[in-house]
């Protein structure tokens, strides 16, 4: 990867990356992504994060062990956890010199022209006072009509939205695999490929865990949207030490899905 050709970065968690598998969240672990946050700003890059997670931190607040069904249960859970999860974000950004912003969308928000022009704007404005925006889907407000599903895809739009050179989705696998690693000792890494290959779909499969909506599949399919503004995607182990640091350094890490053959 180019780190020059890389000034906009997307980042986008996962909620068992966020919540440490459902045990709360983790300090520790959002902690370390500010640290590199920090670094990347201070070599000159932009960066963005949109963070899954509150449902989740909601969920352990309120001692309910199973994902509810119910929408306004899902909702009200989202209300409780995002309290925790921008309060970590904040405290943790707040180390090394850096104000966060809470910015939270609905699919409907970049469906309208006007709210679209107005959340592009915004986040505009906040990368250029050095802000960086914690972006998460409005799941207080959402109905099933205009979720966007789950965070990756959502990490894909505002990819779009403010024309990212890179979507870095970091998760509790080390990246695509030919088959799913749990089920299949055979499976291997796979290092490079085309963002919107079909055979990316069929390889990517599997069912996320309690916590999260996604799986691979969605952030296969989230590279393939990423991949239309000309953003490349990677896919990545959120556990691996100083894994965005060492990304824009140029280091192979996880899955790289570029937006075309030559990017």
């Amino acid at each position: 990867m180019n780190a020059k050709n890389t000034k906009r970065i997307v980042v986008k968690v996962g909620s068992s990356l966020v919540t440490n598998n459902g045990e709360g969240l983790d300090h520790a672990a959002i902690g370390m992504w500010a640290e590199q946050i920090a670094a990347l700003l201070n070599s000159g890059h932009e960066v963005l994060m949109v963070s899954s997670g509150a449902i989740a931190e909601g969920m352990q607040r309120l001692g309910w062990t199973k994902r509810p069904q119910e929408i306004h249960q899902l909702q009200a859970a989202a209300a409780i956890g995002q309290m925790g999860l921008v309060q970590v974000y904040e405290s943790c950004f707040a180390r090394f010199n850096l104000r966060s912003a809470q910015i939270l969308l609905t699919n409907a928000d970049l469906a309208n022209s006007e709210r679209n022009a107005n959340a592009k704007a915004t986040l505009e404005t906040l990368l250029k006072l050095g802000v960086v925006p914690i972006i998460n889907e409005n799941d207080t407000v959402v109905t099933d009509e205009i979720k966007f599903g789950d965070n990756d895809s959502l990490a894909a739009l505002v990819s779009n939205l403010i024309h990212a050179d890179l979507l870095v989705i970091l998760t509790d696998q080390g990246g695509l695999y030919t088959a799913d690693p749990r089920q299949h000792a055979d499976a291997s890494l796979l290092s490079d490929a085309i963002a919107g290959d079909p055979a990316l779909e069929k390889m990517a499969g599997g069912a996320a865990s309690e916590l999260s909506k996604g799986g691979m599949l969605t952030k296969v399919l989230a590279a393939k949207i990423a991949a239309q503004m000309g953003a490349s995607t990677v896919i990545a182990s959120g556990r691996e030490p100083n894994v965005l640091t060492r990304l824009l350094e140029g280091e192979k890490i996880g899955t790289h899905l570029s937006s075309a053959p030559n990017s």
